[in-house]
């Protein structure tokens, strides 16, 4: 796997997009389209007939994401820190890994998804995905301590926050709902900005943005998601409570006349 930085290989002619979508490739974005319809259903089942249309959206959308942070980061961060082999059986380039990573010296071995390459079952099938993604940004083959600390935060707090919402909107709990939504999405907003902040700080020399689908389908709309929804999430939420402290001023001036 090359792992060049912005364009293809010296001397090499970039991949068309065609050639680009091979089976891995193809079985990485079915399994978000599955993910997707997962979310579908299961708001389907637990959402009352007379949701709201906004707040059914938010509801897709945090059970959303709440499987993506379990299943596939979720999957990163187990490679992260259980999944490691020797340099020399890994096939083609590689990240390094932190010198002392774990507490240990790792001269000689890598750690992440590049080293469960060839594993099977589950897991086997995450490093492979990883992989695919990598070809875009390949910190995510590896080990990189920002990426897995901010990761490991986001499955572990961002996918409990996102299930509490998921609960709270099928409840109708919708001021403790507001409440977590906000918090999520502004946690969600720092960690994608303490992702490639220090990419493009260090001149985005992780980052392969030399054809379509790593820059446009890979980098910028996939994590585009995380920053767009969010944000609405927050003018959604936000609208709500200020209503709320609105109706609530009303009603203690009212009291005060009386």
């Amino acid at each position: 796997m090359d792992f060049s930085t912005h364009s293809s290989p010296s001397g090499a002619e970039p991949l068309t997009f065609i050639e680009m979508i091979d089976q891995t490739t193809i079985i990485s974005l079915l399994s978000t389209l599955a993910i997707l319809f997962t979310a579908l259903g299961i708001s389907k089942l637990v959402l009352d007939k007379h949701t709201p249309g906004r707040l059914r959206f938010l509801f897709v959308w945090h059970a959303f994401d709440a499987l993506i942070h379990f299943i596939l980061e979720g999957s990163f961060v187990w490679h992260c820190l259980f999944s490691s082999t020797s340099v020399r059986e890994v096939k083609g380039d590689y990240f390094p890994t932190p010198y002392y990573y774990l507490g240990q010296d790792q001269k000689g071995r890598v750690w992440g998804s590049q080293a469960a390459v060839g594993q099977e079952g589950y897991l086997g099938a995450m490093a492979q995905l990883w992989m695919v993604y990598a070809k875009a940004d390949r910190r995510w083959a590896g080990v990189d301590l920002a990426t897995l600390s901010i990761e490991i935060i986001t499955v572990v707090f961002g996918g409990v926050m996102a299930v509490l919402v998921c609960w709270d909107l099928a409840r109708k709990n919708v001021a403790r709902g507001n409440l977590a939504m906000i918090i999520l999405a502004t946690a969600e907003l720092y960690g994608g900005y303490m992702t490639f902040m220090p990419e493009w700080l260090s001149g985005s020399a992780n980052l392969d943005t030399s054809n379509f689908m790593y820059k446009w389908i890979f980098l910028a709309f996939f994590n585009g998601l995380w920053v767009v929804i969010p944000l609405y999430a927050i003018y959604v939420a936000g609208a709500d409570i200020y209503d709320a402290i609105w109706v609530r001023s009303i009603v203690e001036e009212q009291k005060k006349d009386e």
